[in-house]
């Protein structure tokens, strides 16, 4: 299986900087206090980067709003999804707890402001890749609903043309959804602003020393480029 982005994705978007691993071993079965002692260090980091100020300031989410415009979409309507973390959790002061590793995923993007998406790879056909719609792939709902982005949309699609996620980082499918029943992941974190490619580095080895602290999984994070485009797993 692989990973990639389409060779129109990196011609439109030089600046991306996407990082990648592959995780097999995963369960529910981490203790409470483990995931609430991580959650905690990386919302701790979180708050501090939001003291006196919006999340729409910080320059990992207005790169992410300018890469919106140029898809002609509204920033204000959909947000990436590091975005949408900041703002219920500047509410809240706390996130839905839904499955360990989701937990603290979702604890590092609120701490880096980057999105960062799970995949359960049982449910890939084959490969990702992101790329512009055709039309015709099919997006099932957390509700269970079934949806056709429109052509041109920047979509995850596997070869049966499942999409796994819409309007690139603003919203993941049920279809790959990490349950109980997951036990190997696809974890993909992108970003765009100037200090991109320092940062994703350090949120993906952030991500890997949890791994190996909460599952004893060893994961060896890849950071891509128009160069080197693709990730085996």
């Amino acid at each position: 299986m692989h990973f990639q982005h389409s060779s129109e994705i990196w011609t439109d978007f030089p600046e991306l900087v996407p990082g990648v691993l592959y995780a097999e071993g995963i369960t529910e079965d981490v203790t409470a206090v483990f995931v609430g002692d991580r959650i905690d260090k990386f919302t701790t980091i979180a708050a501090s980067r939001l003291e006196g100020r919006s999340e729409a300031e910080l320059p990992e989410i207005q790169a992410w709003r300018r890469a919106y415009t140029r898809m002609g979409l509204k920033p204000t309507q959909y947000r990436c999804a590091s975005e949408s973390l900041l703002r219920r959790f500047k509410k809240e002061r706390e996130l839905p707890r839904i499955h360990p590793l989701i937990d603290i995923c979702n604890a590092i993007s609120l701490a880096f402001a980057i999105p960062v998406a799970v995949f359960d790879v049982a449910e890939i056909e084959e490969y990702v890749e992101v790329r512009r719609a055709v039309g015709d792939e099919t997006y099932l709902t957390f509700s269970g609903e079934t949806e056709n982005p429109a052509a041109g949309e920047v979509i995850f699609a596997d070869a049966a043309a499942r999409v796994h996620a819409r309007r690139w980082v603003n919203r993941q499918s049920g279809y790959s959804a990490v349950r109980s029943s997951t036990r190997a992941v696809l974890v993909v974190a992108e970003a765009m602003h100037s200090s991109a490619s320092d940062d994703v580095r350090r949120l993906t080895a952030a991500l890997a020393d949890e791994l190996a602290a909460g599952w004893a999984v060893t994961a060896e994070p890849v950071t891509l480029a128009d160069s080197s485009p693709r990730f085996e797993f």
